[in-house]
């Protein structure tokens, strides 16, 4: 499965919303350096869909707000 992510990285809490079909907002308390924020949001997503965080790959937009992830 692929899914649509947008991040806002610096929020004061942490929490995942479908905002549409396989199109997700995710809040994360993690700041956007040296891949804190990608690997807080890998994370968030294992737990929101119940799988291992080996299973999930960010395909792009590694260093935007805005990315494609794939889902194993």
């Amino acid at each position: 499965m692929v899914i649509k992510v947008k991040v806002q990285t610096h929020a004061k809490f942490e929490r995942i919303e479908e905002v549409g079909l396989e199109e997700y907002k995710i809040w994360t308390t993690a700041i956007p350096e040296q891949g804190k924020a990608n690997e807080a949001v890998i994370e968030l997503l294992a737990d929101y869909f119940n799988t291992s965080p080996s299973n999930i790959r960010i395909l792009s937009g590694y260093k935007s707000t805005h990315k494609l992830i794939e889902i194993l």
